[in-house]
C-alpha cells in the first residue's frame, strides 16, 4: 500500500472533530481491533493506553479497549498522561505498543489516535499500512478464552516524574529558583509541578484543573500571554508553558520575552557545546527562524533542516547520529534522553543551560537574533507545478536581493489549497517588499 493510497493514518496517527467519522466511538472500536490484529500476529499481546483530559477521552480510551480485546489484545491503562510519558512507559513497561488518545494543542472538541512503537518511537509505515489494510476486514471476535484483559497502571505518574528528573545531573537542585509553570489544562497538570517542586523550585502553577473543556483554552504553548502576565507579576526567574499533551514547550524569560522552540533549540545547543555534550549538528524544519541557523553557523555547528513534523527530525537524528533537534513550536527532541518531543525535559534542559552559565533565560537567548518573517498565502492547486520558469527565476532573484542573509520558502500546505510563500532576512521591510513581489508571481501562475 502506498502512502497515497492510506485512507485514515494522517503524519501523526488519526485526528479530527469528535463525532466525525473517524473519531467516534464505532471507528475507533474496530481501530483497536486493526491495531490488536496486526500485533497479534507476532505472538503481542500488550497495549499501553493513555490519553489527555478532554471529555471524549473516556469514550475512545473505552472503544479502544474493547477492540483490543476483541482481537485478544491485553490493555494497561494509564489514564491522562502526557504523549511523551507514554512513549516512555511503552519502552519500560515492555509493551509491544503504547496508544495516545490526544489531539495536542487543539481545542476540546477535537481528538486523535496516535501510536508508538515498542521502542518509543511512531509507528513504522508498515506497520500503519498493515493496520489501515486490516481495517477493510469484517470485525470478528476471538473465542471468550484467548479475550484480551485490561488493568489499571496505578503508579504511571510517579514513574514518569522519576525518569524526567533523572534527565538532568543528580546534583542539581532548583532551590531558589520561581517558576511559573502553564499546564494548559492538560495532561501534565498533576505531573509537571511535581517535577519542579521535587527539585527544589519554588512552582506557580496556571492551568492546572481541567474539567473536559478547557484544554488549550485560553493557555498553555499556542496562547502565551497568560503565563507572560503571571511571570511579570511574580517576578519569577522563568515560565514554563506546555501544550495539552506535554509534547511541546514554549518558555518566557524574566523580563517577560517569549523564548519560542528555535531560540530554546539554541540554548541548549550553546550550553551542550560548552559542556562538550553536543555531539554533531542541530535538526531544525524548512519552518526553523533563519536566525537560528545563523546563530549556529556562527558557533560553527551544523544544521539541517527537514520537512514540518517530528517524525522527520527524529529520523535525521538517527540517520546522522545527532541528538538534538526540534521545531518552532516548541517540539524539542533531546534524544540522548528521550525518543520524542517531551516539552518537561527540554524545559529541564534549558534550566540545566541556566545554572551551568549562572545566567538568566533572557541573557543566554541573546546569541541568537531572529529574523523578520512574512508569510503569504497563495491559492493553490495541488495538481500544478511550483517548478514553472518564470517562479525560479523569481525565487533566485529574491534570494539575490536578501544576499546570503535571509531565505525563501515555497512551501504548499498539507491541509490547505494554498503555497505558503516564506521569506525571511535582516531588514522587515526589504522582507515585506520580497514576498510581496514572490507571492504575486506565484500567484500569476497558479
Amino acid at each position: 500500500m502506498t502512502q497515497q493510497k492510506r485512507k485514515y493514518f494522517g503524519t501523526d496517527g488519526v485526528r479530527g472533530r469528535v463525532g466525525s467519522a473517524l473519531i467516534n466511538a464505532e471507528f475507533v472500536l474496530k481501530l483497536g481491533w486493526a491495531v490488536g490484529r496486526v500485533l497479534a500476529r507476532a505472538g503481542d499481546s500488550k497495549v499501553l493506553i493513555g490519553k489527555d483530559t478532554r471529555i471524549s477521552g473516556y469514550m475512545l480510551e473505552s472503544a479502544l479497549e474493547a477492540g483490543l480485546s476483541a482481537a485478544g489484545v491485553d490493555s494497561h491503562l494509564l489514564g491522562p498522561m502526557p504523549t511523551p510519558a507514554i512513549a516512555y512507559l511503552t519502552r519500560t513497561l515492555r509493551a509491544q505498543a503504547g496508544i495516545v488518545i490526544s489531539a495536542s494543542h487543539n481545542p476540546y472538541h477535537d481528538n486523535g489516535i496516535k501510536f508508538f512503537s515498542a521502542a518509543g518511537t511512531k509507528l513504522p509505515e508498515a506497520m500503519e499500512n498493515a493496520i489501515e489494510e486490516q481495517l477493510q476486514q469484517p470485525f470478528s471476535t476471538v473465542d471468550s478464552a484467548l479475550l484480551g484483559k485490561a488493568a489499571r497502571v496505578d503508579d504511571a505518574p510517579g514513574r514518569y516524574i522519576e525518569f524526567c528528573k533523572s534527565t538532568i545531573p543528580a546534583r542539581m537542585r532548583l532551590k531558589g529558583l520561581k517558576i511559573v509553570i502553564d499546564c494548559a489544562n492538560g495532561a501534565t497538570y498533576n505531573i509537571a509541578p511535581s517535577v519542579f517542586r521535587e527539585l527544589g523550585a519554588e512552582v506557580v502553577e496556571i492551568a492546572v484543573k481541567p474539567d473536559g473543556f478547557n484544554i488549550n483554552a485560553g493557555c498553555g504553548s499556542t496562547n502565551p500571554e497568560n503565563i507572560r502576565k503571571v511571570v511579570l507579576a511574580e517576578k519569577a526567574d522563568v515560565g514554563i508553558s506546555l501544550d495539552g499533551d506535554g509534547d511541546r514547550v514554549i518558555m518566557i524569560d524574566e523580563k517577560g520575552d517569549i523564548v519560542d522552540g528555535d531560540e530554546l533549540l539554541y540554548v541548549i545547543a550553546q550550553d551542550a557545546q560548552q559542556q562538550g555534550r553536543l555531539h554533531g549538528g542541530v535538526v531544525g524544519t524548512v519552518m526553523s527562524n533563519y536566525g537560528l541557523e545563523m546563530a549556529l553557523r556562527d558557533m560553527q555547528i551544523e544544521f539541517v533542516r527537514t520537512n514540518v513534523g517530528d517524525r522527520y527530525i527524529l529520523a535525521e537524528l538517527e540517520k546522522r547520529n545527532w541528538f538534538l533537534g526540534g521545531e518552532s513550536s516548541g517540539h524539542i527532541i533531546p534524544l540522548d534522553a528521550t525518543t520524542t518531543g517531551d516539552g518537561i525535559v527540554a524545559a529541564l534542559h534549558v534550566l540545566v543551560a541556566m545554572f551551568s552559565s549562572q545566567s538568566s533565560l533572557h541573557e543566554l537567548k541573546r546569541g541568537m537574533s531572529k529574523l523578520p518573517q512574512h508569510m503569504i498565502n497563495v491559492p493553490w492547486q495541488n495538481d500544478i507545478s511550483l517548478q514553472h520558469p518564470a517562479i525560479m527565476q523569481a525565487v533566485e532573484a529574491a534570494e539575490t536581493q536578501l544576499n546570503g542573509r535571509g531565505r525563501v520558502l515555497l512551501r504548499p500546505s498539507g491541509t490547505e489549497p494554498v503555497v505558503r510563500v516564506m521569506v525571511e532576512g535582516e531588514d522587515q521591510k526589504q522582507v515585506l517588499v520580497v514576498a510581496k513581489e514572490l507571492a504575486e508571481v506565484v500567484s500569476s501562475h497558479a
